[in-house]
């Protein structure tokens, strides 16, 4: 801070902390400055006078409701100059401790409060499937043979056919409720419990349509909510973490052993998992080499989740959605 050609006069009071500077004048000489009695804003004695008030200088400068210590203390030395004596130069604070610094706090992308517990939760959750997950998937996709991991996922998909019978007739579809019905009742027979997806093939023609509680709540309306990145789970959100909860209770409910028991739920959520794994590692790996893997896996996931629930209300052609065929947004 430079004091050059000024003088400066500082009076406190309890009240009010006063600063008059008087500049040069062109000629050279200094204008005065008009100093005043400290009892003028102390004194109850003379609040009576009319002289009281204290005289500035035009260019004199009241700040109210500070105090000493919110000054610099190098500047308290012309307090001690005789009249007439200018300093050159004030040093500022040592260590840029006249600086204020405001930092903000990263702003949470719209629908992602959450998004630095997700962030975290995200890299955890990537440094594990690089250590572990991705290369038993991997082993498990080069092990085992194309069709015998194909009727293993067929397997699961047809057990998910009551699910999504029931959601549909939930939705009032019972065009499409019907043809879940009789895609089940084709592939658990001819197609050996489901493992040969016969019902999608000549002369059926049925396609799988995946379907779920979430949809279901989508479909009426409700809105997904907060964005969440969950271990074992992956992206999600409040919604379809409640409607997922409530599809997996259907089979175990309904129908008990052996799909209430762990014997059944342990190795059928080791192998879907690795089987989803092993499927999705191309899409995975864009998202990985994208700027920002976290953002381009959300906006992955809300994007194929917002295309299933309009075509249900038949906003968009009604086709089942393959998720890798869904573009990475930044």
């Amino acid at each position: 801070m430079r004091f050059a050609n000024r003088t400066t006069t500082i009076v406190l009071s309890p009240f009010a902390l006063v600063v008059g500077s008087a500049a040069v004048a062109q000629d050279g000489q200094p204008l005065p400055v008009v100093d005043f009695p400290v009892e003028a804003a102390s004194s109850p004695q003379a609040a009576d006078r009319k002289d009281a008030r204290p005289l500035l200088a035009p260019n004199a400068v009241m700040i109210s409701g500070l105090t000493v210590a919110a000054l610099p203390s190098a500047i308290e030395s012309p307090l001690d100059l005789p009249t007439g004596e200018v300093p050159q130069e004030i040093d500022p604070l040592p260590g840029d401790q006249s600086d204020i610094v405001v930092k903000a706090r990263p702003r949470s992308a719209p629908g992602d409060p959450l998004q630095a517990v997700n962030v975290q939760t995200y890299a955890a959750t990537q440094a594990v499937d690089k250590a572990v997950v991705a290369p038993v998937a991997l082993t498990y996709q080069k092990v085992l043979p194309d069709p015998l991991r194909a009727g293993i996922r067929n397997f699961f998909n047809n057990l998910s056919e009551p699910v999504s019978f029931l959601n549909f007739m939930l939705q009032i579809k019972p065009g499409r409720a019907a043809e879940t019905v009789a895609r089940f009742a084709v592939n658990t027979t001819v197609g050996v419990g489901g493992v040969i997806d016969v019902a999608r093939r000549k002369p059926f023609r049925l396609p799988r349509r995946p379907n779920g509680f979430a949809n279901t709540l989508g479909f009426y309306g409700v809105k997904p909510g907060p964005f969440l990145f969950l271990p074992l789970i992956g992206p999600t959100t409040v919604r379809d973490l409640v409607g997922l909860s409530i599809d997996r209770m259907v089979l175990p409910s309904t129908i008990g052993a052996p799909f209430n028991q762990p014997t059944y739920t342990a190795p059928a959520t080791i192998v879907g998992s690795l089987d989803y794994r092993a499927e999705f590692d191309t899409q995975l790996q864009a998202f990985k080499d994208s700027p920002d893997p976290y953002a381009a896996s959300r906006a992955h996931y809300l994007a194929g989740r917002q295309a299933e629930i309009d075509a249900l209300r038949g906003r968009v052609p009604s086709q089942p959605i393959d998720r890798r065929t869904l573009p990475v947004l930044p």
